[in-house]
Protein backbone atom coordinates (compact mmCIF):
# COMPACT_ATOMS: atom_id res chain seq x y z
CA UNK A 1 0.00 0.00 0.00
CA UNK A 2 1.29 3.37 -1.01
CA UNK A 3 0.25 7.00 0.03
CA UNK A 4 1.58 8.81 -2.99
CA UNK A 5 1.71 7.49 -6.75
CA UNK A 6 3.81 9.66 -9.15
CA UNK A 7 4.95 9.54 -12.50
CA UNK A 8 7.74 11.91 -14.02
CA UNK A 9 8.51 12.09 -17.38
CA UNK A 10 12.29 12.80 -17.33
CA UNK A 11 15.30 14.76 -16.12
CA UNK A 12 13.72 17.91 -16.03
CA UNK A 13 10.14 16.36 -14.30
CA UNK A 14 12.93 13.84 -11.83
CA UNK A 15 14.37 17.16 -10.76
CA UNK A 16 10.71 18.76 -10.15
CA UNK A 17 9.60 15.98 -8.06
CA UNK A 18 12.44 15.27 -5.83
CA UNK A 19 11.77 18.77 -4.63
CA UNK A 20 8.11 18.23 -4.24
CA UNK A 21 9.03 14.93 -2.38
CA UNK A 22 11.43 16.20 0.12
CA UNK A 23 9.02 18.91 1.04
CA UNK A 24 6.25 16.41 1.45
CA UNK A 25 8.44 14.82 3.66
CA UNK A 26 9.29 17.00 6.37
CA UNK A 27 5.29 17.02 7.47
CA UNK A 28 5.20 13.37 6.72
CA UNK A 29 8.27 11.67 7.15
CA UNK A 30 6.60 8.03 6.58
CA UNK A 31 5.25 8.66 3.09
CA UNK A 32 5.22 5.43 0.80
CA UNK A 33 5.41 7.11 -2.69
CA UNK A 34 5.90 4.93 -5.80
CA UNK A 35 5.73 5.13 -9.50
CA UNK A 36 7.95 6.60 -12.60
CA UNK A 37 10.95 7.89 -11.55
CA UNK A 38 14.36 8.88 -12.44
CA UNK A 39 17.73 9.31 -10.24
CA UNK A 40 16.42 12.44 -7.80
CA UNK A 41 13.00 10.93 -6.94
CA UNK A 42 14.65 7.18 -6.34
CA UNK A 43 17.06 9.73 -4.10
CA UNK A 44 14.64 10.86 -2.22
CA UNK A 45 12.68 7.60 -1.64
CA UNK A 46 10.64 6.59 -4.64
CA UNK A 47 10.41 3.26 -5.61
CA UNK A 48 10.53 3.19 -9.21
CA UNK A 49 8.18 1.19 -10.88
CA UNK A 50 9.61 2.04 -14.14
CA UNK A 51 12.24 4.81 -15.34
CA UNK A 52 11.77 8.24 -16.36
CA UNK A 53 13.74 7.63 -18.98
CA UNK A 54 11.70 5.41 -20.57
CA UNK A 55 8.81 8.56 -21.17
CA UNK A 56 11.71 10.72 -22.61
CA UNK A 57 10.38 10.68 -25.86
CA UNK A 58 9.35 13.99 -27.81
CA UNK A 59 7.37 14.66 -31.11
CA UNK A 60 4.78 13.47 -32.82
CA UNK A 61 7.12 10.98 -35.32
CA UNK A 62 9.33 9.95 -31.95
CA UNK A 63 5.67 9.58 -29.99
CA UNK A 64 4.48 7.45 -33.06
CA UNK A 65 7.80 5.14 -33.21
CA UNK A 66 7.26 4.63 -29.34
CA UNK A 67 4.12 4.22 -29.01
CA UNK A 68 3.55 0.28 -28.20
CA UNK A 69 5.83 0.63 -25.58
CA UNK A 70 4.50 3.73 -24.39
CA UNK A 71 0.72 2.32 -24.14
CA UNK A 72 1.84 -0.83 -22.59
CA UNK A 73 3.75 1.02 -19.79
CA UNK A 74 0.80 3.15 -19.12
CA UNK A 75 -1.52 0.07 -19.21
CA UNK A 76 0.32 -1.74 -16.15
CA UNK A 77 1.26 1.57 -14.20
CA UNK A 78 -1.99 2.28 -14.17
CA UNK A 79 -2.82 -1.43 -12.61
CA UNK A 80 -0.79 -1.11 -10.50
CA UNK A 81 -2.20 2.68 -8.91
CA UNK A 82 -5.33 0.76 -9.06
CA UNK A 83 -4.54 -1.88 -7.17
CA UNK A 84 -2.71 0.39 -4.31
CA UNK A 85 -5.12 2.74 -4.32
CA UNK A 86 -2.61 5.90 -3.60
CA UNK A 87 -4.02 8.54 -1.13
CA UNK A 88 -2.97 10.97 -4.48
CA UNK A 89 -1.73 10.31 -7.41
CA UNK A 90 0.79 13.31 -8.34
CA UNK A 91 1.58 13.54 -12.22
CA UNK A 92 4.51 15.54 -13.16
CA UNK A 93 5.14 16.85 -16.34
CA UNK A 94 4.59 14.42 -19.59
CA UNK A 95 1.59 15.65 -20.26
CA UNK A 96 0.28 13.24 -23.12
CA UNK A 97 1.19 10.38 -20.79
CA UNK A 98 0.13 11.38 -17.67
CA UNK A 99 -3.44 13.30 -18.49
CA UNK A 100 -4.77 9.86 -19.88
CA UNK A 101 -2.85 8.33 -16.69
CA UNK A 102 -4.81 10.88 -14.39
CA UNK A 103 -8.04 10.19 -17.06
CA UNK A 104 -8.60 6.49 -15.60
CA UNK A 105 -7.42 7.21 -11.67
CA UNK A 106 -9.59 10.39 -11.15
CA UNK A 107 -12.96 8.02 -12.44
CA UNK A 108 -11.57 5.08 -10.30
CA UNK A 109 -12.22 7.81 -7.35
CA UNK A 110 -8.45 8.25 -6.69
CA UNK A 111 -7.68 12.09 -6.60
CA UNK A 112 -5.15 13.49 -9.08
CA UNK A 113 -3.02 16.63 -9.14
CA UNK A 114 -0.59 17.59 -11.82
CA UNK A 115 2.30 19.55 -11.14
CA UNK A 116 3.81 21.42 -14.11
CA UNK A 117 1.12 22.84 -16.43
CA UNK A 118 1.68 22.24 -20.48
CA UNK A 119 2.13 24.58 -22.79
CA UNK A 120 -1.10 25.38 -23.53
CA UNK A 121 -0.34 29.31 -23.91
CA UNK A 122 2.03 28.26 -26.38
CA UNK A 123 0.08 25.32 -28.65
CA UNK A 124 -3.00 23.22 -28.49
CA UNK A 125 -4.99 25.08 -26.43
CA UNK A 126 -7.80 22.00 -26.89
CA UNK A 127 -5.85 20.08 -24.18
CA UNK A 128 -8.08 22.41 -21.70
CA UNK A 129 -10.87 20.26 -22.22
CA UNK A 130 -9.08 16.80 -21.77
CA UNK A 131 -7.03 18.58 -18.82
CA UNK A 132 -10.51 19.59 -16.98
CA UNK A 133 -11.50 15.51 -16.93
CA UNK A 134 -8.00 14.46 -15.93
CA UNK A 135 -7.21 16.86 -13.23
CA UNK A 136 -8.57 17.17 -9.77
CA UNK A 137 -6.10 19.89 -9.29
CA UNK A 138 -2.78 21.95 -11.52
CA UNK A 139 -0.18 23.53 -9.70
CA UNK A 140 1.66 25.90 -12.11
CA UNK A 141 4.77 27.15 -11.73
CA UNK A 142 4.25 30.28 -14.21
CA UNK A 143 1.87 33.62 -12.63
CA UNK A 144 -0.10 33.83 -15.69
CA UNK A 145 -1.01 29.90 -15.78
CA UNK A 146 -3.27 30.61 -12.61
CA UNK A 147 -5.83 32.44 -14.56
CA UNK A 148 -5.89 30.24 -17.59
CA UNK A 149 -7.08 27.37 -15.38
CA UNK A 150 -9.37 29.31 -13.31
CA UNK A 151 -11.24 31.10 -16.25
CA UNK A 152 -11.75 26.89 -17.08
CA UNK A 153 -13.18 26.42 -13.92
CA UNK A 154 -9.67 23.69 -12.80
CA UNK A 155 -8.69 24.25 -9.52
CA UNK A 156 -5.37 25.39 -9.34
CA UNK A 157 -2.29 26.52 -7.21
CA UNK A 158 0.12 29.08 -8.30
CA UNK A 159 3.44 27.50 -6.38
CA UNK A 160 6.08 29.04 -8.31
CA UNK A 161 9.46 27.49 -9.61
CA UNK A 162 11.27 25.16 -7.83
CA UNK A 163 14.55 26.12 -9.24
CA UNK A 164 13.89 29.75 -8.56
CA UNK A 165 14.61 28.59 -4.65
CA UNK A 166 17.39 26.41 -5.10
CA UNK A 167 19.30 28.67 -7.55
CA UNK A 168 20.85 31.81 -5.75
CA UNK A 169 20.31 35.15 -6.58
CA UNK A 170 23.63 35.98 -7.44
CA UNK A 171 25.89 32.99 -8.97
CA UNK A 172 29.32 32.57 -7.62
CA UNK A 173 30.84 32.35 -11.18
CA UNK A 174 34.45 32.63 -9.86
CA UNK A 175 33.60 29.81 -7.28
CA UNK A 176 31.96 27.63 -10.00
CA UNK A 177 35.30 27.75 -12.77
CA UNK A 178 37.27 26.76 -9.62
CA UNK A 179 35.41 23.89 -9.15
CA UNK A 180 35.56 22.89 -12.90
CA UNK A 181 39.40 23.97 -12.59
CA UNK A 182 38.43 26.40 -15.89
CA UNK A 183 41.27 28.98 -16.82
CA UNK A 184 41.33 32.48 -17.50
CA UNK A 185 39.38 33.38 -21.14
CA UNK A 186 35.94 33.12 -21.99
CA UNK A 187 33.91 30.14 -20.79
CA UNK A 188 30.77 28.94 -23.10
CA UNK A 189 28.55 26.62 -21.86
CA UNK A 190 26.92 23.97 -24.28
CA UNK A 191 23.66 22.41 -23.51
CA UNK A 192 22.30 20.35 -26.02
CA UNK A 193 19.35 18.94 -23.79
CA UNK A 194 18.51 15.51 -21.47
CA UNK A 195 16.38 13.56 -23.86
CA UNK A 196 19.08 11.47 -26.10
CA UNK A 197 17.25 12.91 -29.07
CA UNK A 198 17.93 16.43 -28.22
CA UNK A 199 21.24 15.42 -28.08
CA UNK A 200 21.47 13.42 -31.31
CA UNK A 201 20.13 16.81 -33.03
CA UNK A 202 21.69 19.09 -31.05
CA UNK A 203 25.02 18.09 -29.87
CA UNK A 204 27.21 18.03 -33.21
CA UNK A 205 25.34 21.56 -34.16
CA UNK A 206 26.97 23.53 -30.94
CA UNK A 207 30.09 21.60 -30.96
CA UNK A 208 30.11 22.95 -34.84
CA UNK A 209 29.35 26.35 -33.33
CA UNK A 210 31.85 26.18 -31.16
CA UNK A 211 34.36 25.60 -33.60
CA UNK A 212 33.41 29.23 -35.15
CA UNK A 213 33.78 30.87 -31.19
CA UNK A 214 37.49 29.67 -31.07
CA UNK A 215 38.17 31.04 -34.26
CA UNK A 216 37.35 34.52 -32.79
CA UNK A 217 38.66 33.80 -29.45
CA UNK A 218 41.48 31.04 -29.51
CA UNK A 219 41.63 31.09 -25.64
CA UNK A 220 37.93 29.82 -25.18
CA UNK A 221 36.92 27.17 -23.19
CA UNK A 222 33.80 25.02 -23.69
CA UNK A 223 31.79 22.86 -21.03
CA UNK A 224 29.05 20.44 -22.06
CA UNK A 225 26.92 18.56 -19.33
CA UNK A 226 25.35 15.05 -20.30
CA UNK A 227 22.82 14.45 -18.88
CA UNK A 228 23.63 10.53 -18.49
CA UNK A 229 25.91 8.00 -19.81
CA UNK A 230 24.51 7.32 -22.95
CA UNK A 231 24.28 11.40 -23.62
CA UNK A 232 27.69 11.28 -22.72
CA UNK A 233 28.73 8.43 -25.21
CA UNK A 234 26.31 10.60 -28.41
CA UNK A 235 28.45 13.75 -27.36
CA UNK A 236 31.64 11.69 -27.38
CA UNK A 237 30.37 10.58 -30.84
CA UNK A 238 29.66 13.75 -32.27
CA UNK A 239 32.72 14.91 -31.11
CA UNK A 240 35.43 12.34 -32.34
CA UNK A 241 36.22 13.67 -35.56
CA UNK A 242 36.21 17.42 -34.57
CA UNK A 243 39.69 19.27 -32.94
CA UNK A 244 37.96 21.08 -30.17
CA UNK A 245 38.92 20.58 -26.49
CA UNK A 246 35.13 19.99 -24.95
CA UNK A 247 34.70 19.26 -21.25
CA UNK A 248 31.77 16.59 -21.17
CA UNK A 249 30.37 16.71 -17.62
CA UNK A 250 28.77 14.29 -15.84
CA UNK A 251 25.67 16.13 -15.02
CA UNK A 252 26.75 19.50 -13.49
CA UNK A 253 24.38 21.40 -15.73
CA UNK A 254 24.51 24.04 -13.15
CA UNK A 255 28.08 24.42 -12.31
CA UNK A 256 28.45 24.50 -16.44
CA UNK A 257 25.41 27.63 -16.22
CA UNK A 258 27.55 29.40 -13.02
CA UNK A 259 30.83 29.07 -14.70
CA UNK A 260 29.74 30.21 -18.17
CA UNK A 261 29.75 33.91 -20.16
CA UNK A 262 27.44 32.75 -22.47
CA UNK A 263 25.18 29.76 -23.10
CA UNK A 264 24.23 27.72 -26.12
CA UNK A 265 20.69 26.03 -24.82
CA UNK A 266 18.41 23.43 -26.58
CA UNK A 267 15.01 24.71 -25.53
CA UNK A 268 13.26 23.60 -22.78
CA UNK A 269 13.78 23.99 -18.79
CA UNK A 270 17.54 24.30 -19.15
CA UNK A 271 16.77 27.90 -20.63
CA UNK A 272 15.05 28.97 -17.71
CA UNK A 273 17.78 27.81 -15.70
CA UNK A 274 20.03 29.40 -17.78
CA UNK A 275 18.09 32.85 -17.11
CA UNK A 276 17.96 32.24 -13.00
CA UNK A 277 22.11 32.18 -12.98
CA UNK A 278 21.32 35.38 -15.03
CA UNK A 279 23.38 34.08 -18.46
CA UNK A 280 23.10 35.57 -21.42
CA UNK A 281 21.94 32.64 -24.03
CA UNK A 282 21.22 31.43 -27.68
CA UNK A 283 18.43 29.24 -27.65
CA UNK A 284 18.21 26.74 -30.19
CA UNK A 285 16.40 23.38 -31.53
CA UNK A 286 16.05 21.19 -34.18
CA UNK A 287 13.22 18.15 -34.88
CA UNK A 288 12.43 16.15 -37.32
CA UNK A 289 10.92 18.06 -40.16
CA UNK A 290 7.57 16.70 -40.36
CA UNK A 291 7.18 17.40 -36.58
CA UNK A 292 8.31 20.48 -36.50
CA UNK A 293 6.09 21.50 -39.40
CA UNK A 294 3.16 20.06 -37.32
CA UNK A 295 4.27 22.20 -34.24
CA UNK A 296 4.18 25.03 -36.55
CA UNK A 297 1.02 24.71 -37.71
CA UNK A 298 -0.39 24.77 -33.83
CA UNK A 299 2.00 27.31 -32.72
CA UNK A 300 0.21 30.36 -30.85
CA UNK A 301 3.00 32.85 -30.24
CA UNK A 302 6.48 33.60 -31.93
CA UNK A 303 8.26 32.22 -29.07
CA UNK A 304 9.60 28.87 -27.94
CA UNK A 305 12.18 29.65 -25.18
CA UNK A 306 10.74 30.14 -21.60
CA UNK A 307 12.90 33.83 -20.96
CA UNK A 308 11.12 35.01 -23.70
CA UNK A 309 7.91 33.53 -23.32
CA UNK A 310 7.99 34.81 -19.58
CA UNK A 311 9.16 38.42 -21.50
CA UNK A 312 6.61 38.02 -23.70
CA UNK A 313 8.97 39.36 -26.06
CA UNK A 314 12.72 37.98 -27.62
CA UNK A 315 15.17 38.75 -25.12
CA UNK A 316 17.20 36.11 -26.15
CA UNK A 317 17.57 35.21 -29.96
CA UNK A 318 15.90 31.63 -30.87
CA UNK A 319 17.56 29.57 -34.02
CA UNK A 320 15.27 26.79 -34.59
CA UNK A 321 15.13 23.91 -37.25
CA UNK A 322 16.48 25.86 -40.59
CA UNK A 323 17.51 28.36 -38.83
CA UNK A 324 19.42 26.38 -36.52
CA UNK A 325 23.08 26.21 -38.24
CA UNK A 326 26.83 26.61 -36.59
CA UNK A 327 26.98 29.81 -38.28
CA UNK A 328 23.81 31.87 -37.02
CA UNK A 329 24.26 30.29 -33.33
CA UNK A 330 28.48 31.24 -33.31
CA UNK A 331 27.14 34.59 -34.44
CA UNK A 332 24.65 35.08 -31.89
CA UNK A 333 27.03 33.87 -28.87
CA UNK A 334 29.69 36.40 -30.40
CA UNK A 335 27.33 39.20 -30.11
CA UNK A 336 26.46 38.46 -26.57
CA UNK A 337 30.16 38.82 -25.73
CA UNK A 338 30.94 42.03 -28.07
CA UNK A 339 28.11 43.72 -25.77
CA UNK A 340 28.46 44.09 -22.48
CA UNK A 341 25.10 47.04 -21.56
CA UNK A 342 23.31 44.81 -23.71
CA UNK A 343 24.44 41.68 -21.09
CA UNK A 344 24.46 43.85 -17.73
CA UNK A 345 20.37 44.77 -19.10
CA UNK A 346 19.20 41.45 -19.81
CA UNK A 347 21.06 40.08 -16.27
CA UNK A 348 18.43 42.79 -14.61
CA UNK A 349 15.36 41.47 -16.40
CA UNK A 350 16.51 38.40 -15.47
CA UNK A 351 17.21 39.21 -11.52
CA UNK A 352 13.41 40.61 -11.81
CA UNK A 353 12.09 37.54 -13.31
CA UNK A 354 13.99 35.40 -10.89
CA UNK A 355 11.87 37.63 -8.11
CA UNK A 356 8.91 36.59 -9.16
CA UNK A 357 9.03 32.79 -9.72
CA UNK A 358 10.95 32.63 -6.24
CA UNK A 359 7.83 31.98 -4.02
CA UNK A 360 9.01 28.93 -1.83
CA UNK A 361 7.68 26.08 -4.49
CA UNK A 362 8.13 23.19 -2.00
CA UNK A 363 6.03 24.52 1.04
CA UNK A 364 3.58 25.40 -1.33
CA UNK A 365 3.41 22.32 -2.87
CA UNK A 366 2.87 20.47 0.10
CA UNK A 367 0.17 22.87 1.56
CA UNK A 368 -1.67 21.72 -1.63
CA UNK A 369 -1.36 18.39 -1.10
CA UNK A 370 -1.10 17.45 2.35
CA UNK A 371 -5.05 17.74 2.74
CA UNK A 372 -4.93 14.45 0.69
CA UNK A 373 -2.31 13.02 3.17
CA UNK A 374 -4.08 13.46 6.40
CA UNK A 375 -2.59 11.21 9.00
CA UNK A 376 -0.16 9.68 6.21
Amino acid sequence: MIDLGVVAGEASGDLLGSHCIRALRQGHPALRVAGIAGPRLIESGVAAIFPSEKLAVNGYVEVLRHLPELLRIRSRIARYFLEQRPRVFVGIDAPDFNFALETRLKSAGIPTVHFVSPSIWAWRPERIHAIRKAVSHMLVVFPFEETLYRDAGIPVTYVGHPLADVIPLAPDTAAARAALELTAGPVFALLPGSRLSEVKHHARLMIDAAVLIRQRYPDAQFVMPAASAAAATLIANARRAIALDVRVLTGQSHVALAACDVAVVASGTATLEAALFKKPMVITYRVPALTGWLMRRKALQPWIGLPNVLASEFIVPERVQEAATPEHLAHDVLAWIDDAPRRAALATRFHAMHLSLRQNAGARIAAALSPYLVNA
